[in-house]
């Protein structure tokens, strides 16, 4: 075991060794310089763990290179280090937990791909990469997850809340999220989840019904962008006004049409209706037979009126309302339902705003909850084999009045064929 002073003129003079050797500084117990047959030359500190450096186990730990540090700025180093033994700390053990410790957006991206994609829905997963790259990383990224407390979290929260409350409280949902999956990895501890403490924003449910006038503009709007197409909404004041086509005109295509006529005759949420496969449809039974949904496996019975317009629509893709992208499903309906709503004067009105419409008929027209409530999806079927169930006819005869009154108030006469069995 060389002992000698370690000094720059000392460790200059070390010549090439067969084997890793270490040399220990004749001045402060355990600063040393480690050698290795390549040349490569280590500062080093060794130190025994536990209250005061009393501890067994023995920890060698490297300080820097020769080339980084002069002698004079390892000895103090390894000063401060021993002096953190000294008070009970492991220096080593702590800078080996800090390298470890990923930030918040690296274990972001560890959770969705590790545990998210595994357990949750694909929408859901989809959803949270958009709360973590846009919300979450921007503003919580860069720091340590067991770094991050409730009121980091909170001041993420209270900032997104100013323009999206809701959004903000599910960013906060997502960071639980994550929090929850650290501590299942042993990162932080058990019940350590600064997101658990933040009080989401409160949020006012929002259902919007529309009238049998507006939904009488909504069918002749749908009618007139499938066929003449709606016209150029131009602003004068626009440098580039004059220059726009006075008759210019927006179309839809048959299958977008389709879309948001199936979503109001049944009541259906979006992404099943543009998720939709041709497999999934059972015309015979009069049945669309999801494999997933929001809340699972489900059937959604087809009246007459959505009937008529599957049978007409052309199969161009795998999926019923076909895309630009083949094999793919349409991402959304947002410019068309934008150009709609806007010719029809629906002020306000969501997408989703359709399915709440298609409730309300339902009971409008004396149908008890329980019914509209199965039509719906609300309550998930158990089994495949209770498909059969819901073709029963009260719920037939509920599906078939409400399309019915719809498409009467939307003035498509052509589709209210009395039709109360598929065919």
């Amino acid at each position: 075991m060389p002992i000698l002073k370690l000094t720059k003129r000392a460790i200059d003079a070390i010549g090439p060794v067969e084997k890793p050797t270490v040399f220990y500084d004749s001045d402060l117990t355990g600063f040393c310089l480690k050698v290795l047959p390549s040349g490569a030359k280590r500062w080093c500190v060794e130190y025994r763990s536990g209250a005061g450096g009393r501890g067994v186990g023995k920890t060698r730990m490297v300080l820097g290179s020769t080339s980084a540090m002069t002698p004079d700025q390892a000895r103090l180093s390894a000063k401060t280090t021993l002096g953190a033994v000294a008070l009970g700390q492991d220096p080593a053990r702590k800078r080996s937990t800090e390298r470890a410790m990923p930030t918040f957006a690296e274990f972001g991206e560890r959770y969705l791909s590790e545990e998210a994609e595994a357990k949750l829905k694909p929408r859901t997963v989809v959803n949270y990469r958009i709360y973590l790259r846009k919300h979450a990383a921007p503003l919580l990224g860069t720091r340590k997850l067991d770094a991050l407390d409730s009121a980091d979290v909170s001041k993420m929260h209270r900032k997104i809340g100013k323009t999206t409350p809701m959004t903000a409280n599910r960013v906060v949902e997502f960071v639980g999220s994550v929090f929850r999956y650290a501590a299942v990895c042993g990162l932080v501890a058990k019940g350590h989840n600064p997101a658990s403490h933040v009080q989401a924003f409160r949020e006012q449910r929002r259902e919007r019904f529309l009238s049998a006038a507006e939904l009488g503009r909504l069918g002749d709007a749908i009618r007139e962008a499938e066929t003449v197409g709606i016209p150029w909404s131009v602003d004068k004041d626009q440098p580039n006004a004059k220059h726009i086509p006075k008759n210019g005109r927006t179309k839809i295509g048959p299958h977008v049409a389709a879309a948001l006529r199936l979503l109001i005759l049944t009541g259906a949420r979006l992404r099943e209706i543009l998720e939709l496969k041709w497999e999934y449809v059972d015309l015979q039974r009069g049945l669309l037979l999801l494999p997933d949904s929001k809340t699972g496996q489900k059937a959604i019975i087809l009246n007459a009126p959505a009937l008529d317009i599957l049978k007409k629509l052309r199969k161009v893709d795998s999926f019923v309302i076909a895309s630009d992208i083949k094999g793919q499903p349409r991402h959304d309906l947002n410019k068309p339902w934008k150009l709609i709503s806007a010719r029809s004067q629906l002020t306000g009105v969501r997408i989703h705003d359709l399915r709440h419409t298609h409730a309300s008929y339902g009971a409008g027209a004396g149908f008890g909850l329980p019914i509209i409530g199965k039509l719906l999806g609300h309550s998930q079927p158990a089994t495949t084999a209770r498909y059969a169930h819901l073709d029963n006819d009260p719920l037939r005869r509920a599906s078939n009045e409400i399309a019915a009154q719809i498409s009467r108030a939307m003035g498509d006469p052509a589709l209210t064929v009395a039709q109360s069995e598929p065919g």
